[in-house]
């Protein structure tokens, strides 16, 4: 608490290197300034516990803002603290204001304004275009009913005619598994019904939305619907980035079956992994679904060491990961580490201003300090740093950075802390009962190194590998070279 107080002054909206802006706890009053969300390089703002009121803004880096970032501000309204803003007054809009006297309303009859509301003019203007649409509709239909009936070719019956479905059957559709056949018509008949139906959706992200689709073969597949098209790169680009990230083969990473293009929509087809993600897994347990073992914990944090290491050391061109994080580490029913998600930054026309906008505020702790700093060249050593993050996070359960009253814990930090007052085995996660000394503080302490702030200090993912080796042996620890 600093005691601040009056309105946040609108001159930190000028501040355009401004990345953390932690106002919490103060008698802050009035609006949050609406300039605080064309900031690019703003990375997190934290205005909780103050006498706040007003919307709170909605794009920038408001878009992924959390309910603990804004609490504490009964006069704050907005989605993020499920409290509707009250419509502002309708302005009148006054019919040819510079009409035969400037300034003066036009009149009809004898003095009498000539005076509509906003909101009539929305509400006319919604039936003129309801109206224009049945009269479409109708004529499409008896136009429909007049001409010769035929069957396009790709379009299943089963799949509804829509924008979505007249995309897909102009697309270009590539396998990368050869020994599969799929059909146009396969293909739309398991993508199409799965884009379209909302209960199919099965994950969200900071590329797009991913939905599970069964196809007439039975074979289930993940499609990611990439976002808008103005965010990835144009098809030559894209066909050969995608090209090399299908070339990718092995255990510990979910691997890309192929691809769909079209100008307006582009969806990758992966392979479907059954058990969730690591993320839910260590931080929203279902009813009666047991913790994570210490067994399983090494497992998952060796298998994520290995498909790494054969991103950065095993594949003819070298892929960095760029988002790695829990919600990206899929386990399957045995507890196998997959990676999904990873290269996919190199679809983007625009790297580091994308990476470092709210759309990956998701990632904020697992982030290595260079991506703030455009002095410093992102490298492979970026995802050694959010390895060490999900190595801190598999020993204590808790997430990278939590938000309490008053103060906000980045966990590295905080078990570093520990170390050095000696006792680092209070931060083992409770649920975790009999784990090996011998083996827990060795993760610890390589966690701690793999997230040093000095990318050149930070080991590379064969020498985790082999780090982990001698902590306990792993299974097929030389897959990656």
């Amino acid at each position: 608490m600093n005691r601040l107080s009056g309105q946040i002054p609108v001159d930190l909206t000028n501040l355009s290197l401004l990345e953390f802006l932690d106002l919490s706890s103060n008698n802050l009053s009035g609006e949050i300034p609406p300039g605080f969300q064309l900031l690019r390089s703003l990375v997190m703002v934290n205005v909780s516990n103050n006498q706040l009121s007003g919307p709170i803004p909605t794009q920038g880096v408001f878009v992924n803002a959390s309910a603990p970032e804004v609490s504490g501000n009964d006069g704050l309204c907005g989605k993020v603290v499920g409290v509707a803003c009250p419509p502002g007054p309708s302005k009148p809009i006054v019919l040819n204001p510079g009409g035969p006297s400037s300034g003066n309303p036009v009149t009809h009859g004898k003095g009498s304004r000539i005076v509509l509301s906003i909101s009539a003019i929305i509400a006319i203007s919604a039936a003129a275009v309801i109206a224009i649409g049945v009269i479409v509709v109708t004529l499409l239909n008896i136009r429909a009913q007049t001409r010769p009936q035929h069957t396009t070719v790709g379009m299943m019956e089963s799949v509804p005619q829509s924008p979505l479905t007249e995309h897909l059957a102009l697309g270009k559709l590539v396998m990368f598994r050869q020994s599969r056949k799929l059909s146009g018509s396969d293909w739309m008949a398991g993508s199409a019904q799965a884009l379209l139906n909302k209960q199919h959706e099965i994950g969200r992200g900071g590329f797009g939305t991913v939905y599970k689709a069964t196809l007439p073969d039975g074979h289930m597949v993940a499609v990611k619907k990439l976002l808008v098209a103005s965010l990835v790169k144009g098809q030559d680009d894209f066909e050969r980035e995608v090209g090399l990230l299908g070339n990718v083969k092995h255990q510990n990473l979910v691997a890309l079956q192929g691809y769909y293009w079209t100008p307006q929509l582009q969806l990758l087809v992966y392979d479907f992994i059954p058990n969730g993600n690591l993320y839910r897994r260590l931080h929203e347990l279902r009813d009666g679904e047991p913790p994570l073992t210490w067994d399983d914990r090494f497992k998952i944090a060796s298998g994520i060491a290995l498909g790494l290491a054969h991103l950065h050391h095993g594949c003819r061109a070298q892929v960095i990961h760029y988002d790695l994080k829990s919600s990206n580490v899929l386990l399957t029913q045995d507890n196998e580490a997959c990676i999904s998600d990873y290269g996919l930054a190199k679809l983007l026309p625009v790297l580091d201003s994308y990476v470092m906008s709210s759309r990956f505020q998701s990632a904020l702790g697992y982030m290595a300090p260079e991506f703030a700093c455009s002095s410093l060249k992102i490298t492979e050593k970026c995802d050694v740093y959010g390895f060490g993050v999900l190595l801190l996070e598999l020993v204590t359960g808790r997430r990278p950075v939590e938000y309490m009253e008053d103060d906000v814990v980045i966990l590295c930090d905080h078990i570093r802390a520990l170390l050095e007052e000696g006792h680092p085995l209070s931060c083992v996660d409770l649920s975790l009962h009999g784990y090996p000394d011998d083996e827990v503080l060795p993760v610890i302490k390589l966690g701690l190194i793999c997230t040093s702030h000095v990318p050149s200090n930070r080991p590379s993912m064969a020498e985790v590998v082999q780090i982990l080796e001698l902590i306990r042996p792993i299974v097929d620890a030389q897959d990656f070279q």
